[in-house]
């Protein structure tokens, strides 16, 4: 009796231990649990570590005199280099530039020159435009114009952006289509003038333009002109051994 008695206490007093034993574990769950629920809010919010590191310092670069620099340069009424060497350097004639610059300038404020909160002038359209057409024209990062044009490479790649798609919008239907009848017959009566110079002897513009598409497919605009007592009704290009024997094409130089 006593035995067996002793052996129901031990039984009770190790099912005490063990339910015990579960209240505590479960304690501890539902802390853990607590404590996953408001970790989240305990850690630095991600978008203010991504602030904190996209911090910039400012650097003063004296956009001013970068402004003064390359108006006195090209810009002003008697500026340093002539207009051979504008052309050269902007790949086009100082009159475009300006017309396209000015045009920028009517129809996207991003190229209006203001003012900060200081009364300071920004960067001034010359800058911007500038910028854009050297990257174009010689394809440089955009940190390398940081020394001369005094901007920073997100701006110049801004400027780029938006110079690119101001020229498409406001001159895409005029500078940017093929070329129709009254084009054709325009730069051909611009070649008679000048004794049919110049030729383009690149073979990669066959594979590349659709010009020549539209010539194989006959969907290119007719012209009419006499060559030699022969009267023909396709247009023709300037161009030198390397080309397939096409109609299209007049090899005038013996050579490649």
């Amino acid at each position: 009796m006593s035995s067996s008695f002793n052996f129901e206490a031990f039984n009770l007093l190790e099912d005490n231990e063990w339910d015990e034993k579960i209240v505590k574990q479960n304690q501890q769950f539902d802390q853990l649990i607590e404590d996953i629920a408001i970790w989240p809010t305990t850690l630095p919010s991600p978008l203010a570590t991504q602030t904190a590191r996209a911090k910039r310092r400012y650097i003063e670069r004296k956009r001013e005199e970068g402004h003064d620099t390359i108006f006195e340069q090209y810009f002003a009424e008697d500026p340093i280099y002539p207009p051979d060497f504008f052309r050269t350097r902007y790949r086009m004639r100082k009159p475009l530039f300006e017309k396209k610059m000015n045009k920028l300038i009517d129809t996207d404020n991003f190229f209006v020159q203001k003012r900060d909160a200081t009364g300071r002038l920004g960067m001034s359209a010359i800058q911007k435009c500038t910028t854009a057409m050297r990257m174009l024209a010689y394809g440089a990062a955009a940190d390398l114009h940081d020394e001369y044009l005094r901007m920073s490479a997100q701006l110049i790649r801004k400027s780029l952006i938006k110079f690119v798609e101001g020229v498409i919008s406001n001159f895409g239907d005029e500078y940017l289509r093929k070329p129709n009848e009254e084009d054709l017959a325009r730069l051909l009566h611009i070649g008679e003038q000048r004794g049919f110079p110049g030729s383009r002897n690149d073979i990669n513009v066959l594979d590349q333009s659709p010009v020549f598409d539209d010539i194989l497919e006959g969907r290119a605009p007719k012209v009419n002109y006499i060559v030699n007592g022969h009267e023909k009704n396709i247009g023709y290009y300037l161009t030198d051994g390397i080309y397939p024997q096409w109609a299209a094409f007049i090899k005038s130089i013996p050579g490649p």
